[in-house]
């Protein structure tokens, strides 16, 4: 996000194809949740005789609150900054409990791919820290259109396309997480704190300190690598070394050497040494 402010420049070229097909099938997950739930909605009571305990909020011309129908750019002002929150979400559900209470209710689906124990309950027990941020921005921009008040439940749900076998069981090799998340004022602060020491270091011109965890997504790689000093490298090659050493998931371990080796290359690349 620093880079991006700073006006660097976006990595040239184009994606892989086999990233494009990646990203295209995690797409066309959630399209396939969300056609599911308002399958679900439309037949439930039918099949039950119950109503639905879940449905899609509707915007005023009666379509879900979802993806396209659902984009918001949504100013905030915080100490002596602005800025806007932008995007769409998964969805918002309107969930009605046994005493009939009505909440609203985030949905954010993500795709896992890579391998079918990236559910288990061995290597998966929380959200990941990231989306959980995403979720928090989004309380903040889908408040009630009537009372103003933000969204302060969500629902993760993690689909992981890799299958063991034909005849796996879900107990042996689950495929679907979902972590519910509580959402509070606290929370959003400490989002909307996180922006504005990024626009700060913009201010100063000091970039915040670098995360390595965050390099597969960054849009400015050759940027970030020529950026960085050699002590911050260091520092991010020692951090590397102790999460292999640890108990941490061996996935986790094998994103941070990837990105890690991909950094030292591309500062080779530039001639950062």
């Amino acid at each position: 996000m620093f880079m991006k402010q700073n006006g660097a420049k976006r990595d040239v070229g184009g994606q892989p194809p086999h990233r494009k097909r990646w990203t295209t099938i995690g797409t066309a997950t959630g399209d396939m949740i969300q056609r599911d739930l308002l399958f679900i909605e439309k037949h439930f009571e039918a099949k039950t005789g119950k109503k639905p305990p879940f449905i899609f909020e509707k915007n005023g011309d009666g379509t879900p609150v979802f993806e396209d129908f659902a984009k918001k750019c949504t100013p905030v002002s915080y100490k002596n900054h602005r800025f806007n929150l932008y995007g769409t979400c998964d969805g918002i559900m309107l969930y009605t409990d046994s005493d009939g209470k009505q909440y609203r209710i985030g949905l954010e689906i993500k795709s896992k791919q890579t391998t079918y124990s990236k559910t288990s309950d061995y290597s998966m027990r929380e959200a990941d820290e990231k989306h959980i941020k995403q979720t928090v921005a989004y309380s903040h921009m889908y408040r009630d259109i009537d009372t103003g008040a933000p969204l302060d439940y969500y629902l993760i749900l993690y689909v992981n396309l890799s299958k063991k076998n034909w005849f796996q069981t879900f107990k042996e090799a689950p495929d679907l997480k979902c972590f519910g998340i509580s959402i509070d004022d606290n929370d959003r602060n400490q989002l909307f704190e996180y922006f504005a020491e990024v626009l700060d270091a913009v201010e100063r011109r000091q970039a915040p300190p670098f995360e390595i965890d965050t390099w597969t997504f960054n849009n400015f790689k050759d940027a970030t690598a020529k950026y960085l000093t050699d002590e911050e490298v260091a520092e991010v090659r020692t951090y590397v070394r102790r999460v292999k050493a640890s108990s941490q998931p061996d996935y986790i371990k094998t994103q941070l050497i990837d990105a890690y080796e991909d950094l030292v290359e591309r500062r080779g690349k530039n001639g950062t040494k």
